[in-house]
């Protein structure tokens, strides 16, 4: 084995690992498509493992291959956020800055917050990731992370922002048309709207309100962002931010007094950062915003 093996041997590796081409690879990095091949063979050669099997279909990755992906991913997350600390350097905040949230704490939250920061900082970039997977903030896949939970980590820093108040909702037009139930018993009756696989805040509900589980829903997604346009269509009832359906009108809460969930919101970052202006600002930003 090669004692030294080039970073871009690694990324040509994870490219074809996730798109499952040389075509789909070189377009995703950017580069030639006989260079990634190039690239990939080059490294088994280094290694002295075989990483993918070849066909018409594509690459499929080996057991070596799977095996390697997790460390290959992690130098990919070091690199960039090497390319983010580089770019910080210099007077000023500038920058780019990756923030990590769930879908609809992305998307129906932290965009005017996100506005802010970049009005007061013109020269900030700000990555926002929309993911319900946890970012690892130790491999540095993110530089802040918005969470529905405390970090466990004792190398991340972290502020409580608060409490998110979740409960049942529904369209007014779905309640004309099928009722609304006056007990959680009733709700056997109605269209439930929830996740289609178990999750960890699917698991902590069930522990409060057992008729909410995977195989009462009528209608399942995998996206939360998704469960709530549901909502917004009159499909049925499901979980919605208390804060965030008061802003439509249409929207109702269902068993107010009976089902009501509140989930922690923490701002955490890596601890080597909080020098970081580029991150102390957004950091503080964030803060503000949700307090």
């Amino acid at each position: 084995m090669s004692k030294e093996i080039s970073w871009e041997l690694y990324r040509s590796f994870l490219a074809v690992l996730h798109e499952g081409s040389l075509s789909g690879a070189a377009r995703s990095i950017g580069v030639a498509q006989p260079t990634v091949g190039r690239h990939v063979s080059a490294l088994e050669k280094s290694l002295g493992l075989t990483l993918f099997t070849r066909s018409q279909i594509g690459f499929t990755p080996t057991e070596a291959a799977l095996a390697l992906r997790a460390h290959a991913e992690a130098m990919h997350s070091t690199a960039a956020a090497l390319k983010r600390a580089a770019d910080s350097q210099g007077d000023g905040v500038k920058g780019t800055v990756r923030i990590s949230a769930s879908e609809v704490m992305g998307i129906e939250v932290l965009p005017p917050i996100v506005a802010r920061l970049h009005q007061q900082h013109p020269e900030l970039r700000i990555e926002l990731v929309v993911t319900n997977r946890v970012q690892d903030l130790l491999r540095r896949e993110a530089d802040i992370a918005v969470r529905m939970t405390a970090p466990k980590q004792d190398l991340l820093i972290a502020r409580r922002v608060g409490a998110v108040e979740l409960g049942l909702h529904a369209h007014r037009d779905y309640l004309d048309r099928r009722g609304t139930p006056k007990s959680p018993t009733e709700l056997a009756r109605h269209s439930l709207i929830g996740f289609d696989q178990e999750t960890p805040f699917l698991r902590s509900a069930g522990k409060a309100f057992p008729m909410w589980r995977r195989e009462a829903f009528a209608l399942r997604a995998d996206s939360d962002a998704a469960q709530l346009a549901l909502l917004r269509a009159g499909a049925g009832i499901g979980v919605c931010q208390v804060k965030l359906a008061k802003r439509d009108p249409a929207l109702v809460r269902v068993l107010p007094k009976q089902v009501a969930l509140k989930l922690d919101t923490w701002i955490t970052m890596h601890q080597d950062l909080r020098s970081s202006p580029r991150c102390r600002v957004s950091f503080d930003a964030l803060v503000e915003g949700l307090q």
